[in-house]
């Protein structure tokens, strides 16, 4: 211990500690310092996250110093978003040009202008539809992170046009741009891109159902499956196919540095909105909100077609690791396309409703409904038009190979964490808006 108090007394003149309520003489100051750098409080649970500018230079995989760089963040207000700009100022020393159209969940990232990451990031509102900024602030940038997309499966099949244009076209230009000026490119994508699963084809009584070959989901070989153009849920999933195709030619043609990125459901604290609270009334977010905006009012939860499908889940803390590991390492994460999931977090949706119930119970306090689960039709959910993939585990060899990523939260502990936080921030308002009188 005594040889860090050394190291920071010694680092003091660029070593910058901040927090809103406390002011530390010197000596206490190390002390604090010290037992920080030994047990780091998690983010969450930090109004305001802590930053430090270390003494010592950072370094990336392969041992060389990590520059400074400027990052142009399209949709940096976003759940992913919000969290890649934390990571970013509390960890590094890079800049943001944080665009969106909103910027509640980054507000506390922007004022005030004492936080110690004050003049790294900025803040501009715009909408890449229509923006002649766009380019200019790509081209100020050393990377582009593409993050903007409809990406809710209810606007699927009631928006099609809007799913189509706003994964595809509306991207068409950031990749142009990113082309042209010759600057770098990661591109977020979707594990929708994937389809339905070989296995699904198969027999029922099928051995080969059990072979990972035919549902394990791997970047380089498994083929894209969709259904047919009547279902119009696969909108989302083509646009986003088409515009990664697109990010691949690029490369392969004029030389675009491109990364793209596959979430596989990423889950945490900010995801979605809550109907009637944060979002609009009649809105329908996806499973995780659906599932806490039930709970937070006490119905039961909604099990789409019996709740059969499987996916997995990975923590948003997690995801966010790889993403910053994809930028500081560009020499290992150029020309991939990275599934970024948690294999080991695999359950049917009718066993995600379960466990999110018996973790509610735990951070409520509250007991759980007698019925806590209905059964409710896909065409009665979504509407017209909605089809489902069964099942979807990513392989995650290129990840681990590449960068030496893998994740590392249970599916539990996800959920305790994002229920805390959903309980936290809505319950009182939701209690609030149930009991408020209806004008007649």
């Amino acid at each position: 211990m005594p040889h860090i108090l050394t190291q920071l007394h010694k680092a003091i003149p660029s070593f910058i500690f901040f927090h809103p309520r406390v002011s530390l003489s010197l000596s206490s100051f190390l002390l604090a310092a010290n037992n920080f750098l030994l047990s780091p409080p998690a983010l969450e649970d930090r109004e305001t996250p802590v930053s430090f500018e270390m003494a010592t230079t950072r370094m990336d995989l392969d041992g060389r110093p990590i520059k400074p760089i400027t990052i142009c963040m399209i949709g940096a207000g976003g759940f992913i978003g919000s969290h890649l700009c934390e990571k970013l100022m509390s960890e590094t020393p890079h800049k943001v040009l944080a665009l969106d159209v909103y910027n509640d969940k980054i507000k506390h990232l922007l004022e005030p202008d004492s936080l110690p990451w004050a003049g790294r990031i900025q803040f501009h509102r715009l909408n890449i539809k229509h923006d002649s900024r766009l380019e200019g602030l790509i081209k100020m940038a050393d990377l582009t992170i593409n993050l903007a997309a409809i990406c809710t499966p209810a606007d699927y099949n009631t928006r099609p046009l809007d799913t189509i244009y706003s994964n595809f076209i509306d991207a068409l230009p950031v990749v142009k741009y990113c082309s042209e000026n010759n600057k770098r490119l990661i591109h977020f994508s979707t594990c929708e891109v994937y389809g339905k699963t070989i296995q699904s084809f198969l027999p029922k009584d099928s051995p080969l159902r059990q072979d990972p070959a035919y549902y394990v989901l791997k970047e380089d070989t498994s083929p894209c499956i969709f259904g047919s153009i009547e279902k119009q849920r696969w909108s989302y999933a083509c646009a986003k196919q088409l515009i990664e195709r697109l990010v691949y030619a690029e490369g392969a043609e004029n030389g675009l540095e491109f990364t793209i990125v596959r979430p596989f459901n990423w889950i945490g604290p900010r995801m979605d909105f809550i109907p009637g609270i944060d979002g609009p009334s009649e809105g329908v977010p996806r499973v995780l909100a659906c599932f806490s905006n039930n709970l937070l009012r006490r119905e039961p939860l909604k099990l789409v077609d019996g709740g059969q499908s499987q996916r997995t889940f990975v923590y948003i803390k997690d995801a966010i690791d790889a993403v910053l590991l994809m930028i500081e390492n560009p020499d290992r994460a150029n020309g991939h396309i990275f599934n970024v999931g948690n294999p080991n977090n695999e359950v049917t949706v009718r066993q995600l409703a379960e466990m999110m119930t018996k973790v509610y119970t735990k951070v409520s306090g509250e007991p759980a409904l007698e019925s806590p689960t209905i059964d409710v039709s896909s065409k009665e959910f979504y509407g017209e038009g909605y089809d489902d993939s069964d099942k979807r585990i990513p392989d995650m060899t290129i990840i681990n190979k590449q960068l030496g990523w893998n994740p590392k939260t249970s599916l539990w502990d996800l959920l305790d964490s994002t229920l805390t936080y959903q309980h936290r921030t809505y319950a009182e308002a939701i209690r609030k808006a149930m009991v408020k009188p209806t004008a007649s």
